[in-house]
């Protein structure tokens, strides 16, 4: 695929950024798209390699060498055809999704992998600009009905197929717009929200119906979870009305820290000051929380840590410090080891280098307060032994923290949107469903279906898609009998 030698007489491209300075003023994103001329010298690197580990590598099954060879000869309707045939919206993996095909790009054995995520950035990017990506309404209605609970990306990705299919789709949302996490969890700096608005658009004249500001299952949601729904629909309401129901309800329910001074203010989830501040950003009033002025900590070391770190310097932070529990990973992974699979090594994005101090192997063990406000934050040096950890005597330290914001991930879906539908859950508390053989995605409530975190746990935008995609399969089957979506 792609030129031959190309891989010998090119080098990886990465997409540039605005400088630091610049990009910290703003909320907009600020990745800088390859042109045209460069995507296709980028994709003459795309090696004639007998096995595309990087199609396997990719959780929707990219057809990734094909693509690169099309934008390379500058056939690029094709490619974009090529591309949304495995997937429904590459403008948001090609922006935010981690890349594990290039992990698993026979480039990367002993050069720089391809650079696969920005060539899909460029495809369609250019696809949207040339007014290429028009809706696809079905020929033929089949009159059945379908709900989907959640509009992130396994929910939208379902409701598109289903749509495609021929199904009536109603998208229930309990936040006042469509997205989920995509949308609320997700800053603007990484992914502007106008990408979502023009699918739900498409969508729309598809014939996908939204209805937002709609709480279903359970009238009650914990502490820590945003609820804008001013309705309320029974599982039993929704299952009378429709053939079947998706539950693509995300995980939604915080890892919390309970150590002393849990309860001082000032002490957050992360959702509870990205969520704000993404509505902000849309107008619908200022986050009630602001780093302006103040000493953070974020506790966690993944993505949502790092949106935390990139909106606290916008907000003019004076320092943001972040803690991980682990040990800090190798700068470079062993390759012969790790190849073709996703590799723990240290990894430092764009948030990160804006400004932001970073330890590792650290345990939080208080919060210390002053008039009920947290002021400081107590912590102990950790080492990993056997794979467990011990924390070293006499390492405990103390910080400056006016604002901490825990980022360790989410532990499971809403229980009581389970328990409402009867959806036996697994150990973790998800949606209980198989990905293999007969009734996939099906859970032990009939006619009841679910995809997505929800159902596998928390995971990538790209996993939502795929669980998205293969759910509607399943769903088409069961009210048809037959399906021709793919899967």
């Amino acid at each position: 695929m792609g030129k031959p030698t190309g891989f010998l007489e090119y080098q990886r491209l990465s997409e540039a950024y605005a400088p630091v300075a610049e990009r910290l003023k703003t909320y907009k994103e600020f990745v800088l798209r390859l042109t045209d001329e460069q995507a296709a010298v980028q994709g003459a690197r795309c090696m004639d390699c007998g096995i595309p580990f990087c199609n396997n590598g990719c959780p929707v099954n990219n057809i990734i060498p094909d693509w690169n060879d099309l934008v390379f000869r500058g056939q690029w309707r094709q490619a974009l055809e090529t591309l949304h045939s495995t997937n429904n919206f590459p403008e948001f993996t090609g922006r935010i999704c981690p890349a594990p095909c290039e992990a698993a790009c026979t480039l990367n054995i002993n050069s720089d992998a391809v650079g696969i995520k920005s060539i899909e950035h460029a495809i369609i990017d250019k696809a949207w600009e040339e007014g290429w990506v028009q809706p696809r309404p079905a020929a033929v209605k089949t009159g059945k009905k379908v709900a989907v609970v959640g509009s992130g990306p396994a929910g939208l990705a379902t409701a598109q197929q289903l749509a495609r299919a021929g199904h009536d789709v109603t998208v229930f949302e309990k936040s006042s717009r469509i997205g989920g996490l995509l949308r609320y969890g997700i800053p603007d700096f990484k992914m502007e929200k106008g990408l979502i608005d023009r699918r739900v658009a498409q969508m729309e004249a598809e014939g996908v119906s939204f209805r937002t500001g709609v709480l279903v299952g359970s009238e009650t949601v914990p502490a820590g979870i945003v609820n804008d729904a001013k309705e309320f629909i029974s599982a039993e309401a929704l299952k009378k009305d429709f053939d079947a129901v998706v539950l693509a309800a995300g995980s939604e329910v915080p890892r919390d820290l309970p150590v002393p001074g849990r309860e001082l203010a000032g002490v957050h989830f992360a959702l509870e000051f990205l969520i704000p501040q993404n509505k902000a950003n849309a107008g619908d009033g200022p986050n009630p929380i602001s780093a302006e002025g103040k000493h953070v900590v974020v506790i966690g070391g993944g993505d949502t840590g790092s949106d935390c770190v990139g909106t606290s310097n916008r907000h003019g932070a004076v320092g943001v410090t972040q803690f991980e529990l682990l040990p800090m990973p190798p700068e470079q992974e062993n390759k012969s080891l790790t190849w073709p699979y996703w590799p723990v090594k240290l990894r430092t994005s764009s948030s990160h280098e804006e400004g932001c101090e970073r330890d590792f192997a650290v345990a939080t063990k208080e919060f210390i307060g002053e008039n009920g406000k947290v002021k400081a934050l107590k912590a102990v040096r950790l080492e990993w032994k056997d794979g467990k950890m011990v924390e070293v005597p006499g390492s405990e330290f103390e910080v400056k923290a006016d604002l901490v914001l825990f980022a360790m991930g989410f532990t499971n879906p809403l229980g009581s949107l389970l328990d409402a539908f009867g959806v036996t859950k697994d150990a973790r508390g998800n949606a209980k469903a198989t990905t293999d053989g007969v009734g996939c995605y099906a859970t032990s409530a009939e006619k009841v279906f679910a995809a997505g975190d929800v159902r596998r746990g928390q995971s990538l935008v790209v996993w939502a898609i795929r669980e998205g995609r293969q759910c509607a399969r399943e769903v088409d089957q069961f009210l048809m009998g037959s399906t021709v979506l793919p899967r």
